[in-house]
């Protein structure tokens, strides 16, 4: 069986991803598929770096602008619309180009996630009722007790993490950290029986000083471009910071500003730490995944003979 051909570009926010895939994408007959977890809503354009519509007139672009800011949306749900996008590309004789920092994205669509005991919407609604009186502090302090190791992995922001943590602890009576441990454990060799994609994992990166750089520049650019006026946009349609959409780097920054009385200088100094903070989370995330081949992404010539050698295109 002739597995379909893939191409993933990975690695930290800001280091050029996009640009460099619009390119490699009109070179090689591609298309591109968006594996960014916050490009996905619908009004939050500025704060998400979206492809411009220039590059999307260039090369076709999915899984961008696909929901609005206060629907549920996780990885396996990515998985699975990314999997019917590459069949209708590569039925159409087109090369799929998976692009972003989003590692759970890129790991649902090739390797396949953990999945867990089933949701109970009893539980699921208790705890985010707690959350709502208490704090997500306090819920985040009973998932330290339960589970340590996934406390430490979660920020007490991300709700949607922490309820589901401390549902599997209920259902199962057993920490989520341990059934990861145990679900990678019994999937050794897995994945090479079973993977679905002749896949290709391309990550980016750059001298460090020179990627704190243009994140730097970035955000400045995101604040000329009027990030503070999209993000009260967004509140007044009613987006508000209890939305797991509105944690999201740059919109958690400038709601402090706006809602919290912090200063908006104080607020872009924050947005610019935070986000160097991502970018070696996301760095430690792709290094972790050997099959990754990495780049500067100025050397476009030498992708291009890699993915030409591999995947004969």
């Amino acid at each position: 069986m002739t597995l379909p051909k893939i191409i993933v570009i990975a690695g930290p926010t800001g280091v050029g991803k996009s640009s460099l895939a619009v390119e490699l994408a009109q070179e090689l007959n591609g298309e591109i598929i968006s594996a960014d977890s916050v490009q996905i809503y619908r009004y939050m354009d500025i704060g998400t770096a979206k492809p411009s519509l220039i590059e999307r007139e260039k090369v076709p672009h999915h899984m961008v602008d696909i929901i609005n800011p206060d629907a549920d949306f996780s990885a396996a749900d990515f998985g699975k619309q990314a999997e019917d996008i590459i069949t209708d590309i590569t039925a159409r004789g087109k090369v799929p180009f998976i692009v972003g920092g989003t590692g759970l994205y890129i790991k649902a669509l090739t390797k396949g996630l953990f999945t867990g005991p089933g949701r109970d919407d009893a539980i699921r609604e208790r705890l985010i009722n707690e959350a709502r009186e208490f704090g997500r502090e306090a819920l985040h302090k009973r998932l330290m007790a339960i589970d340590p190791v996934s406390a430490e992995k979660i920020h007490p922001n991300n709700i949607a993490r922490v309820v589901r943590a401390i549902e599997v602890f209920e259902v199962s009576g057993k920490p989520i950290s341990e059934l990861h441990k145990e679900h990678a454990k019994n999937s050794v060799g897995v994945d090479e029986k079973n993977k679905r994609y002749n896949c290709l994992n391309i990550a980016l990166n750059i001298e460090r000083a020179e990627l704190y750089s243009k994140i730097d520049k970035r955000v400045d650019d995101m604040m000329e471009q009027g990030l503070v006026a999209e993000v009260r946009g967004l509140l007044k349609r009613g987006y508000g910071s209890h939305l797991n959409s509105m944690h999201s780097l740059g919109y958690k920054e400038i709601i402090s500003h706006i809602e919290g009385g912090v200063s908006l200088e104080s607020a872009v100094v924050e947005l610019k730490k935070n986000t160097r903070h991502y970018a070696k989370r996301q760095l430690t995330w792709f290094r972790g995944d050997k099959s990754f081949k990495w780049f500067a992404p100025a050397d476009k010539i030498d992708i291009i003979k890699v993915i030409r050698d591999r995947l004969v295109l």
